[in-house]
C-alpha cells in the first residue's frame, strides 16, 4: 500500500506540472498571436494613411489655375468640385486601423491638409520598407502617431504622367 500512494503523488505532481508548462505555451502563443495581429494593423496603417497622403498629393497637383492648392477637408478628396465634373481622389476616407474610426489626426498649414497621422500610441514593430509618405525620419518613430504621413509631392506627378502614358498605349 505504501508503494501505491508514493505513485500517486508522484501522478500528481507531473499532472501540476504538465498543467504548468501547457499555460506557459498558451501564454507564448498569446503573444506571438498579439503581434500577428498588430503586424497586420501596421501594413492596414501604411497602406490606408499612404493612400489619402497620395491622395492629397493628386489634390495638390491637379489644381486648376485660381484655386486653392491643399484640400480643407478629407471630404474634399472623395469629391473635388474645382472642376465642371467633380473629380474623385480618394473613393472613401479609411477607418484607421487601430482606432476602427475615420478619426485621424491632420497635420494643417493654417485651413490647408498637408498630412495625416494616427491616433494610435502603441509603438511600431516595423522600422524599414516604409513608405515615401512617411519620410526617412520615420524609421526611428516611437508610437504610430509620430508616422507623419505626407504627400511625395516629387513622385506624384510622375506617376500621374507615367500612368497617363500606359494608358495612350493601350
Amino acid at each position: 500500500m505504501r508503494n501505491g500512494r508514493r505513485q500517486r503523488g508522484f501522478t500528481y505532481l507531473l499532472v501540476l506540472f504538465l498543467v504548468v508548462a501547457l499555460g506557459i505555451g498558451a501564454a507564448q502563443i498569446g503573444v506571438v498571436w498579439q503581434q500577428a495581429v498588430q503586424r497586420e494593423r501596421e501594413i492596414e496603417l501604411l497602406y490606408r494613411a499612404s493612400d489619402i497622403a497620395k491622395a492629397i498629393g493628386r489634390y495638390q497637383s491637379r489644381t486648376p489655375v485660381g484655386t486653392r492648392k491643399h484640400p480643407q477637408s478629407l471630404d474634399e478628396l472623395i469629391e473635388d468640385r474645382r472642376f465642371p465634373v467633380p473629380v474623385r481622389h480618394l473613393r472613401r476616407v479609411w477607418r484607421d486601423p487601430f482606432t476602427g474610426e475615420p478619426d485621424w489626426v491632420l497635420v494643417r498649414t493654417g485651413e490647408a491638409i498637408v498630412g495625416l497621422h494616427s491616433r494610435a500610441k502603441g509603438s511600431p514593430i516595423r522600422t524599414h520598407g516604409l513608405p515615401p509618405e512617411l519620410g526617412p525620419e520615420a524609421g526611428g518613430a516611437a508610437r504610430y502617431s509620430d508616422w507623419v504621413f505626407r504627400p511625395d509631392i516629387k513622385t506624384a506627378p510622375a506617376a500621374e504622367e507615367s500612368k497617363a502614358a500606359s494608358a495612350a498605349k493601350d
